[in-house]
C-alpha cells in the first residue's frame, strides 16, 4: 500500500536522495521547501520552517491532493556557523527556529494525522556533532541535539498508537558542503573516520527508509548513527 511520505528539504542533498528513495519504493512523496527543482515524481509545498501558519497550511494542502501524512522525514535545516565568541543572538536563534523549532511545528502537524490514522513513522535528520559537539556550530548542534528529545517524548507519548520517532544522525557526507572543504580540513575529518571516507547521500536514505518501514516498527526512540564510526554512538 501506498504511503504519503512528507520529506521537508526534498529540493537538494540529503533530502532529494531519500525522497527519490521512496519515489523508487511506489510511496506518495511530498515535500516542503523554500525554491528550487524537486527530483521526479515529489509534489511540493512552497513554506517557512520559521511560521506555524506556513506549516500548517502547506501540509494540509499536500493533504487534501494525497491523502493523511503517514511518514515525515524532517530533514530541512540551515546553517550559521561562527564560534562562540563572536556568534550573535541573530544567528543562534535562527538556526534554533528552523532546525528545532521548524521540526517541531512539523512532527506536531503530522503526528495530528498520523494519530487518526493509528500509524506513522518520524524520521529526524540529526547530525553526529548532535551529541560529538562541534567547534564553530554551538547552534547547529544545540538544535541537532534537541532533536533527540523530540523524538523520544514523541515515543512516550503516541508510541501505543503505532507512531514511531527515531533520528538519524548522518556523519560526514559527500554532499556540496563537504565539497568546498578546504583540503586541509577534509584531511583531518577523514582521519578521525575509521571508515576512512565520507558517507554517500544513498546511506542515509537506505537507514531513513528502514526506519519508515514497517520491518522497524519495534524501533523507536533510537538515534541511528551512519558516520563510518566517528561518532561510536555517542
Amino acid at each position: 500500500m501506498a504511503r504519503h511520505v512528507l520529506i521537508t528539504g526534498a529540493n537538494r542533498g540529503i533530502g532529494a536522495a531519500v525522497a527519490q528513495r521512496f519515489v523508487a519504493a511506489g510511496d506518495t512523496v511530498s515535500t516542503i521547501y523554500r525554491s528550487g527543482d524537486l527530483p521526479e515524481g515529489v509534489d511540493g509545498e512552497i513554506g517557512d520552517m520559521t511560521d506555524t501558519d506556513s506549516i500548517n497550511a502547506a501540509i494540509d494542502a499536500l493533504e487534501e491532493r494525497h491523502g493523511r501524512v503517514r511518514v515525515l522525514v524532517a530533514n530541512a535545516g540551515i546553517t550559521k556557523d561562527g564560534l562562540l565568541m563572536r556568534m550573535s543572538d541573530e544567528d543562534f536563534q535562527q538556526v534554533i527556529d528552523v532546525n528545532l523549532t521548524g521540526v517541531f511545528r512539523c512532527v506536531r502537524r503530522a503526528v495530528q494525522s498520523m494519530m487518526r490514522e493509528k500509524y506513522g513513522r518520524v524520521a529526524l535528520m540529526g547530525s553526529v556533532v548532535g551529541l560529538y559537539g562541534n567547534a564553530g556550530q554551538v547552534n547547529y548542534t544545540a538544535a541537532k541535539s534537541g532533536l533527540v528529545g523530540i523524538a523520544r517524548s514523541v515515543t512516550r507519548e503516541v508510541g501505543a498508537r503505532g507512531i514511531t520517532a527515531n533520528v538519524v544522525a548522518p556523519g560526514f557526507i559527500n554532499t556540496a558542503m563537504t565539497a568546498d572543504l578546504p583540503e586541509k580540513v577534509a584531511s583531518q575529518y577523514l582521519d578521525a573516520i575509521p571508515a576512512k571516507r565520507f558517507g554517500e547521500v544513498d546511506d542515509i536514505a537506505a537507514v531513513t527508509q528502514f526506519l519508515c518501514s514497517d520491518e522497524a516498527g519495534y524501533i523507536s526512540g533510537a538515534v541511528v548513527p551512519v558516520d563510518g564510526g566517528l561518532g561510536m554512538g555517542h
